[in-house]
C-alpha cells in the first residue's frame, strides 16, 4: 500500500472521528436544545445524549427550564391622585416550550421587564395612594395574569409576581408616618381610659357588695338578738315571777341605766313603788333590831 493511500485513510478516518464527536449532543438534566437543520427548525432534543447529523444540523444554545427569578429595578409609577412613587418588581417565570422561546421574541428578559414596567403603570394608574399600599395582592394578581397571557406566545409561563417595595415620596412618608403616630396615641389613650373605666367598676362593684354584706350581717345580728329576747321573755313568762321579783329586777336594769353616760333618766311607772317597798324592808330589819334588844336585856337580868 502505497504512502498516499495510507494518508488518505487517515485522513478520512480523522474526519470520521471528527464527524462522529461533533454529531454528538449531551443534554442535561430540567434543559432542552433546539435543533436547526440547514437554518430551519427541526426539533427539540430532550435529557440524554442524542445525535445529530454534522454539517448539516446545528444546536442553539442550551434552554433552561428551571423556574427563574428576576428582579427588575425600581419603576417610577403614577396613582390616580397624581403621586409619584417607585415600585420594583420580581417576577418568578419558567420555559414551558424552548422551540416558541427561541423564535418567539428577541431578549425575552428584557421583553418581560418592559411589559412589567406598562402594567404596572397601568395598574397603579387606577389606584389611589391608598389603595395601592393596601393592595398589594390585587395588584400581584392582576400582573401575573396579565404577564402570563402576554408571555404565552413565547413560550414562558408567568408563576408569580410580587411587588417587593414601594416607596412614596419623602413628604408623603413624614405624613404617613405623623397619621401612625397619632392613631397609636389615639388607640393608647382609649386603652387606657377602658382600663380606668374597667377599674372604676370593680372598685364600685366591690364597695357595693360590702355594703350589702354588712346589711345582711347586722340584720343577721339584729334577727338573732330579736330572737333571743324573745325566748327570754318566752320563758320569764313561763316561769310565773312573783310581782318583787319583776320590781327588783327592774331596779337593777334602772341601776345599771344610771351608771351609764346618760344625763337624762325616764323611769317607768311601774318601778315607781320601789320607794316604798323599800320603806317596809328598812322597817322590818328595825322591828327585827329592837326585838333582839330587848331579849338581850331579859337574859342579862
Amino acid at each position: 500500500m502505497s504512502t498516499t493511500l495510507i494518508v488518505i485513510i487517515c485522513i478520512l478516518g480523522a474526519l470520521a472521528l471528527l464527524a462522529l464527536v461533533t454529531s454528538v449532543r449531551l443534554v442535561k438534566q430540567s434543559t432542552a436544545r433546539v435543533v436547526e437543520r440547514l437554518g430551519k427548525y427541526h426539533r427539540t432534543l430532550g435529557t440524554g445524549v442524542t445525535l445529530i447529523l454534522p454539517i448539516f444540523d446545528r444546536t442553539l444554545e442550551v434552554i433552561s427550564l428551571k423556574e427563574r427569578v428576576v428582579d427588575f429595578k425600581p419603576q417610577p409609577v403614577i396613582t390616580k391622585d397624581n403621586v409619584t412613587m417607585q415600585i420594583d418588581t420580581v417576577v418568578y417565570f419558567q420555559i414551558t416550550d424552548p422551540r416558541q422561546f427561541s423564535y418567539g421574541v428577541d431578549r425575552p428578559i428584557s421583553a418581560i421587564e418592559n411589559l412589567t414596567a406598562t402594567t404596572l403603570r397601568n395598574i397603579v394608574g387606577d389606584l389611589e395612594l391608598d389603595e395601592t399600599l393596601t393592595s398589594r395582592d390585587t395588584v400581584n394578581a392582576k400582573m401575573r395574569q396579565i404577564l402570563d397571557e402576554a408571555t404565552d406566545p413565547w413560550g414562558i409561563k408567568i408563576n408569580r409576581v410580587e411587588l417587593k417595595n414601594i416607596l412614596p415620596p419623602r413628604d408623603i412618608q413624614e405624613a404617613m408616618e405623623k397619621q401612625m403616630r397619632a392613631e397609636r396615641e389615639r388607640r393608647e389613650s382609649i386603652l387606657r381610659a377602658e382600663g380606668e373605666k374597667r377599674s372604676n367598676i370593680l372598685v364600685a362593684e366591690g364597695e357595693k357588695e360590702a355594703a350589702i354584706l354588712r346589711a345582711e350581717a347586722k340584720k343577721i345580728s339584729l334577727i338573732t338578738e330579736a330572737e333571743g329576747s324573745a325566748t327570754a321573755i318566752k320563758k320569764i313568762i313561763e316561769a310565773k315571777p312573783n310581782p318583787e321579783y319583776l320590781t327588783l329586777q327592774g331596779f337593777e336594769a334602772l341601776k345599771h341605766l344610771a351608771d351609764g353616760q346618760s344625763t337624762k333618766i325616764i323611769v317607768p311607772s311601774e318601778i315607781q313603788n320601789i320607794a316604798g317597798l323599800l320603806t317596809s324592808i328598812v322597817e322590818t330589819v328595825k322591828s327585827d333590831k329592837d326585838v333582839l334588844a330587848a331579849g338581850k336585856k331579859k337574859s342579862k337580868k
